[in-house]
């Protein structure tokens, strides 16, 4: 049973670090409303109302310092800025379509929904 640790400690250090990226209530959602193109602030905060425009900047930040998302400043009047995701964020589709399936059975088991 040894032989298995630290194959099982590297997988676990993975889970946690990809968890540690995506947590929270909002990086998910984010992250689903970039899988429809590029978009400026306003339109993601459309995409997802619920969210304080403050708490969506410090998650787009997070995200970005993350590699998942890109911000692009265009020199425009007035300044435009818009988001995109990156080919690691775009890399997420399909763990997001398995979470989002997951959660449609989950509902369905569980909730009765």
């Amino acid at each position: 049973m040894k032989s298995t640790e630290p194959v099982c400690q590297y997988e676990l250090k993975a889970a946690r670090d990809a968890m540690e990226v995506i947590q929270g209530k909002w990086r998910i959602p984010i992250v689903i409303s970039l899988t429809y193109g590029t978009k400026r602030f306003g339109e993601i905060h459309r995409d997802i109302p619920d969210i304080s425009p403050k708490m969506l900047s410090q998650e787009l930040k997070a995200l970005e310092e993350n590699k998942l998302i890109t911000r692009t400043l265009h020199d425009s009047m007035p300044v435009t800025v818009e988001y995109a995701l990156t080919p690691l964020g775009m890399s997420l589709r399909e763990l997001l379509d398995e979470l989002r399936n997951w959660g449609k059975h989950f509902r369905g088991e569980i909730v009765g929904k």
